[in-house]
């Protein structure tokens, strides 16, 4: 498990760099176990967002556009600290966790709403 923090940690930035553009905390699943819509925070410079809600399409056009999103959890009254499990990636149309195997989406880690 790996933790991200924006504090001046040379280690920190040197593993991630400006490659951590989101986290995804929640998503919600539809029938045939599609994405709906999950819930995610936003790199935002050096600080993140408030919990935003991203459609399908809004995330898959993030991932397109090369953002580096993870699976992971805010740190409890640390706004800005998290702990990542896994990256997730855009395959064949299917939005996945880094390593997930099968079919459709697929995003371990992540509570469903």
């Amino acid at each position: 498990m790996l933790t991200h923090t924006n504090k001046q940690n040379p280690t920190m930035r040197r593993l991630f760099g400006t490659r951590l553009d989101g986290v995804v905390t929640a998503a919600h699943f539809g029938r045939g176990g599609r994405i709906l819509w999950v819930r995610a925070y936003e790199r935002r410079g050096p600080t993140w967002s408030d919990h935003v809600l991203l459609d399908r399409d809004q995330l898959v056009q993030r991932l397109e556009a090369g953002k580096r999103f993870y699976t992971g959890t805010r740190v409890k009254f640390q706004a800005s600290e998290f702990e990542l499990e896994k990256v997730v990636n855009l395959r064949d149309g299917d939005i996945v966790t880094e390593g997930a195997k099968g079919n459709g989406d697929r995003l371990e880690g992540v509570g469903a709403l």
